[in-house]
């Protein structure tokens, strides 16, 4: 059953809808996507992860390993704690006020990682600030999503979707080309730039957490808060029993948006997982050196970012429903593509397609849900997207280990992260399977046909 008419969302609630998709308030909104892919490409997928997976903190594979077991515990937490998060702020009329305060977290995380030095002492002191800037993110990630609506009309959502999400790619091609050129490989030889005790290295962090805050901050001044939705509070541990009513409730009336949170929360951690390791893929499978990473990266982000803006444009045409199972097919493909790769060269051609389908598929998704919230819980939903996607992270961060453990029996001296690659393509096969069925929503068809 698809939501009534009463219950469509309200979009542009605390804005009035310009004719213009690009407005003033989508720029600022999407400053902080810009700002976010300090974190996001920066530290967690091509640069940090990489440092800390290196043989400066002990085996690389069993580096890897840690790593991934720190990401699945950050997991359990967002699962716990997402929904309640977003449904308080919903109740508070906050959500901006709280995107602000995680955001300040997430910098503050990014900035202490200059304390980890190149020792195996330090790897998990590395493992854990990751790890709470994940958590941290995806709280400020609850709220930013939930900021759509308002700043989005029904006819453009899937363009400002993908508008975001190019922004952070874009934002991710800059900082990682800074990084490059002032830090990794400086082309002016600075104090910065000194690789004693990966002195550059650790300054990435501060770099980044400038950039978090900085690009951070145009959201909190341009986009009103939602103050005409505030609810009556309720204690923390009741709002997990609201919650169970708005579920039941959801499930009763609106079946297809249960599935389509389950079946996302699949793909969506597979997705997740590409970036997590491909960085760590490229260099510890592939031989690639960091400054061989960070282009890898810069040229995949331009792909991405051209991925990610025509497949908001399609999504507004076709429907998010497929263009996100296009793009899990084309992730397939790519997938296989470079596990079979011999060399550095597949994994260029194939690691570019899995970046050109990544980002489409997320946008979709984000635009789908949007499509379904009910106007005053857009940061319920929103946080049960984040729950039901991190109730599975376990899925993708722990096939990609135990396959890569397994390989270890086989190739001890190298060449077991490889079969790690296998793990995340059950995963996203899987949420493919779990999509098919899912109908998308009457009200989203409807706008899709005007």
């Amino acid at each position: 059953m698809s939501l009534s008419a009463a219950n469509q969302p309200e979009f542009s609630a605390n804005i009035v809808p310009s004719r213009r998709t690009l407005t003033k308030q989508v720029w600022a909104w999407a400053s902080w996507d810009w700002g976010s892919a300090a974190f996001n490409a920066v530290m967690t997928t091509f640069v940090f992860t990489v440092y800390l997976t290196s043989s400066l903190f002990g085996n690389e594979d069993q580096n890897s390993a840690v790593l991934g077991a720190g990401i699945s515990i950050a997991g359990v937490l967002i699962a716990l704690l997402a929904p309640v998060i977003g449904q308080r702020s919903d109740s508070s009329g906050r959500r901006r006020f709280w995107l602000g305060v995680n955001t300040f977290l997430i910098a503050a995380l990014t900035a202490l990682c200059f304390f980890v030095y190149p020792s195996p002492n330090f790897l998990l002191m590395g493992v854990i600030l990751i790890a709470a800037g994940n958590v941290f993110s995806e709280f400020a990630s609850v709220n930013y999503n939930a900021m759509l609506t308002q700043i989005s009309t029904p006819k453009t959502i899937g363009q400002v979707s993908g508008f975001g999400w190019g922004m952070g790619y874009l934002g991710g091609i800059v900082a990682l080309a800074i990084v490059l050129f002032g830090f990794v490989q400086p082309v002016v030889d600075w104090w910065g730039s000194s690789s004693e005790d990966s002195l550059n290295l650790r300054l990435v962090a501060i770099f980044s957490a400038l950039w978090i805050f900085i690009f951070g901050l145009p959201v909190l001044f341009a986009v009103p808060e939602n103050k005409g939705l505030v609810k009556e509070r309720v204690g923390f541990f009741a709002s997990y029993q609201q919650l169970f009513r708005h579920v039941a409730h959801l499930w009763k009336t609106d079946r297809h948006t249960v599935w389509f949170l389950i079946s996302s929360a699949i793909f969506r951690d597979g997705l997740a997982a590409v970036f997590t390791f491909g960085g760590v893929i490229a260099s510890v499978t592939f031989g690639f050196t960091l400054s061989q990473v960070i282009i890898f990266a810069i040229v995949g982000n331009v792909v991405a970012a051209l991925g990610a803006m025509f497949g908001g444009w399609l999504d507004d045409r076709i429907g998010p429903k497929k263009v996100i199972l296009g793009s899990l097919i084309g992730l397939l493909i790519a997938g296989l593509g470079v596990f079979f790769s011999p060399g550095a060269a597949g994994f260029w051609v194939f690691g570019l397609f899995l970046c050109l389908f990544v980002r489409p598929a997320q946008s979709s998704s984000r635009a789908y849900l949007a499509r379904l919230t009910e106007s005053g819980r857009e940061g319920e939903l929103f946080g049960l997207y984040a729950t039901t996607g991190r109730a599975v992270s376990f899925l993708a961060t722990s096939l990609f280990t135990a396959a890569v453990a397994i390989a270890l029996n086989f190739f001890p001296d190298g060449g077991a992260q490889r079969y790690g690659i296998l793990g995340i393509m059950v995963v996203l096969a899987a949420g493919f399977l779990l999509l098919l069925p899912v109908k998308a929503p009457a009200h989203a068809r409807a706008h899709q046909q005007r």
